[in-house]
């Protein structure tokens, strides 16, 4: 995939060869281009790296990207488009939310099985938001109102136990005001005690939606979160 649409920007397109009869030779495949070499090079690479971080949302299969390369070598050689971008520009966010809806879709129904499996944890509690909330270790201080400055150490992975963010592999603690946070965080930190432990797993609605946090979190993603409550600044 990745070779055929390198091609397509940088190479241009193969000049075919005639046959001359069944003895002809068959043409010399091109190799693949080399990786970056120099600087400049090294800095036209990192250009279609940003490049494929904003069309990954999409979700597009390698003949799509290919399309995608094609729409780009025109333009960046100056031909007359194939399409007119006044009529297809504006599809573009419409498709792209169609894509994203259903890459989420797919997230959420493989993580369904995580959520209901956390909700039936001893001392589980699930909260009609879809929060599910369990606390490691007690604690015995005050709880923290959304207005409150909390400060927390904690641990953020995905359902498949991937960490995603670690204050605690940083070795440093964060302070945030409560309502200032993602709305699972906001619920599952005023119900515990400063001292306590809790683990908060977070379904995609409560957290970063259908649109997650690219490449880290995935869209319609489900978060598990280990919280240690610290401190709390009124």
């Amino acid at each position: 995939m990745k070779t055929s649409v390198v091609r397509l920007l940088f190479v241009g397109a193969l000049a075919s060869t005639a046959c001359a009869g069944p003895a002809a030779k068959a043409p010399t495949p091109t190799p693949p281009p080399a990786g970056p070499q120099t600087e400049d090079e090294k800095t036209l690479y990192a250009i279609g790296l940003v490049m494929a971080q904003n069309v990954k949302p999409f979700n597009l299969s390698p003949t799509e990207l290919e399309m995608v390369a094609r729409g780009m070598a025109d333009s960046a050689a100056g031909k007359p488009p194939a399409v007119a971008l006044e009529t297809y520009g504006p599809k573009i966010q419409e498709f792209g939310r169609a894509r994203v809806a259903a890459s989420a879709s797919g997230t959420k129904q493989k993580d369904a099985a995580f959520l209901d499996k956390a909700a039936q944890e001893a001392g589980a509690v699930k909260s009609p938001s879809g929060l599910v909330r369990r606390t490691l270790a007690p604690g015995k201080g005050a709880s923290p109102a959304a207005t409150d400055t909390v400060k927390v150490h904690y641990r953020g992975t995905l359902t498949d136990g991937k960490e995603f963010d670690s204050s605690i592999a940083r070795g440093q603690p964060v302070e945030f005001k409560l309502n200032q946070v993602i709305s699972c965080w906001t619920e599952g930190v005023q119900a515990m005690k400063v001292g306590e432990k809790a683990q908060l797993v977070c379904p995609s609605d409560i957290a970063y939606g259908d649109q997650g946090r690219p490449p880290v979190i995935p869209g319609g993603a489900t978060l598990v979160f280990e919280v240690e409550l610290l401190s709390i600044k009124k």
